[in-house]
């Protein structure tokens, strides 16, 4: 994976683009991590030689993984970057195409690069922190913390 900061005043925005191979969250994590992202926008392009979706079962507050076991062309990426328990949360969606023109969309779970993936994220004026909702299941962005 190669990155570039391409604005850099107050917030920055930068270009990773991941090699064949990469896992796509994996890699954007370990840089949102490494350039300590409190908030963050992120759109990409590119595609996938397999991927991992989720859709979330409301009832059992966890995700269901739909496999794509196939080279996809990456559609729709985008997500955004908050703070976590454990430091900067990459969270996105995703809309998938498959050679006969359907599509598979949804949370990204895993996604291996092939040929490539060129994602942009653009940091934003906020502090956002991901806070679990356990009536949920999942961790959310929570406007008011630290005041909650």
């Amino acid at each position: 994976m190669k990155t570039k900061v391409i604005e850099d005043a107050d917030l920055a925005t930068y270009v990773v683009v991941c090699d064949p191979g990469d896992e796509a969250i994996a890699g954007l994590t370990e840089f949102a991590q490494a350039q300590h992202l409190e908030a963050a926008q992120i759109t990409g392009i590119g595609a996938f030689q397999r991927a991992i979706v989720g859709w979330f079962e409301r009832e059992a507050k966890q995700y269901r993984h739909i496999h794509v076991d196939e080279q996809c062309e990456v559609l729709s990426f985008m997500g955004d970057v908050a703070v976590g328990e454990d430091g900067p949360v990459v969270h996105v969606h995703v809309v998938l195409g498959l050679s006969d023109g359907t599509t598979r969309g949804g949370h990204l779970i895993e996604g291996r690069v092939f040929p490539t993936l060129e994602v942009v994220v653009r940091e934003i004026p906020a502090h956002m922190q991901k806070v679990m909702r356990p009536d949920i299941g999942i961790p959310l962005i929570d406007l008011d913390w630290p005041e909650s």
